[in-house]
């Protein structure tokens, strides 16, 4: 029999330091990985994290769903773990933000998968380097999950996938999609070579080749590379590609968003049945 849910009145309630200061993105981007924790906000993204195997620290919850979201409330209790309800205005005062959908929760992080063993089997990969905005994180990680990438791997100084607002984003599918940090940046693209992966880097280089290109005569295994959000790719990471790759454009306009680019060459680069 699971416990029943614990009331909470007071922001500086000690038991709920996992859920206070999460608008500090500097804070929580160090803090999160300190203490192996990541928040999942909703009812949709909390049940996608526990069912791919993620452990629940705690749930944090607005009275108004306690009965609505009862399965999900005994679902959590199962695994030990407490429940606290509140107030949407006591939710907002610990958290420093309106809750979407009432829900937040508070997982133990998993442990980072190597790079090989993340790739193994896979035949489209996005690498993102040094994207900072946790909104194109997530936007990526989606594209990814919907369109059919095996895997995403980011540089060391990527935005964190399982930030709350990746996670949000991405609508869980974070949690759907396989990934790892690939370090060392950008001489780890080496490991993918060796993998037998084709590095192409989506970049407005005067030697791209357009994307109808590749597409017409893909690689068996690809990895695709994009870069930071105004600077693109750095010229390292360039160096360690095999090729170049550019979208092509019409109205004067030179590229599109990270994660709009992403969602274009998946399409364009997708493994398409045989036959």
């Amino acid at each position: 029999m699971t416990a029943p849910a614990e009331r909470v009145t007071a922001a500086d309630d000690g038991r709920l330091a996992d859920y206070t200061g999460l608008t500090d993105v500097a804070l929580r981007s160090r803090r999160e990985p300190e203490q192996g924790l990541y928040m999942a906000e909703s009812e949709k993204v909390i049940r996608r994290a526990l069912d791919a195997g993620h452990r629940p620290r705690s749930l944090l919850l607005s009275d108004r769903w306690l009965d609505p979201m009862a399965d999900l409330v005994r679902r959590i209790g199962g695994y030990g773990a407490p429940v606290y309800v509140g107030t949407p205005d006591v939710l907002a005062g610990i958290t420093g933000f309106a809750v979407h959908r009432g829900a937040i929760a508070a997982m133990h992080r998993p442990a980072p998968v190597p790079v090989a063993d993340v790739v193994a089997g896979a035949r489209r990969v996005v690498v993102l380097e040094d994207v900072v905005d946790h909104t194109n994180v997530g936007a990526v990680f989606r594209s990814a999950a919907g369109i059919g990438a095996d895997a995403v791997l980011v540089s060391p100084r990527c935005a964190d996938p399982l930030y709350r607002r990746s996670v949000r984003v991405s609508m869980g599918t974070v949690f759907q999609v396989p990934w790892a940090r690939l370090d060392p940046w950008p001489g780890g693209l080496h490991l993918l070579r060796d993998l037998g992966f084709t590095v192409a880097a989506l970049a407005l280089t005067p030697a791209a080749v357009p994307l109808d290109a590749l597409e017409a005569h893909p690689p068996e295994r690809l990895a695709l590379v994009l870069g930071t959000e105004g600077d693109g790719l750095s010229d390292l990471a360039l160096a360690e590609a095999d090729l170049a790759v550019r979208i092509p454009m019409a109205g004067g306009v030179d590229s599109l968003n990270v994660a709009a680019a992403a969602a274009v060459a998946l399409w364009a680069l997708r493994v398409r049945p045989a036959g």
